[in-house]
């Protein structure tokens, strides 16, 4: 059994909605989960007028990291009218980013499998649904 802590955000649209869009559809997918509260910021690595609205997600799973990837980019396709990436190759505004901080309990490494931001779980925010879900 691994935990996969996951970085829900969204700067486009009904931010708040959509997240939670996100949060039925992978705990439909997944099952137990703990969550952080939301907390806004600012764009990484792009310039952008909209503040992001994240939240942390906690899950755990037994379901092989490139499987989870898969799911969990399929449930971002199916809210998101964008892209990460605009045609070349930056960053961009959207209405769902669901990237996958960490995971824990698991020897893994994979081309396809990026952890993009892993100084954010040393933040409060991000590390307590990961407490909860431990405890």
């Amino acid at each position: 059994m691994s935990v996969v802590y996951l970085n829900i955000g969204s700067n486009l649209g009904n931010r708040e909605a959509l997240i939670n869009r996100a949060i039925l559809l992978i705990s439909e997918e997944f099952g137990y989960y703990c969550l952080s509260g939301f907390v806004e910021s600012e764009p990484w690595g792009f310039e952008s007028a909209n503040p992001f609205l994240n939240i942390g997600m906690a899950i755990k799973t037994d379901r092989h990291p490139e499987e989870v990837l898969r799911i969990i980019q399929g449930i971002e396709k199916s809210i998101s009218g964008k892209s990460h990436r605009d045609e070349r190759g930056q960053y961009c505004d959207r209405e769902i980013d669901i990237d996958i901080m960490l995971i824990k309990g698991m020897e893994y490494h994979s081309a396809t499998l990026d952890i993009p931001h892993k100084h954010l779980f040393e933040r409060e925010f991000f590390l307590k649904p990961l407490r909860e879900l431990e405890a």
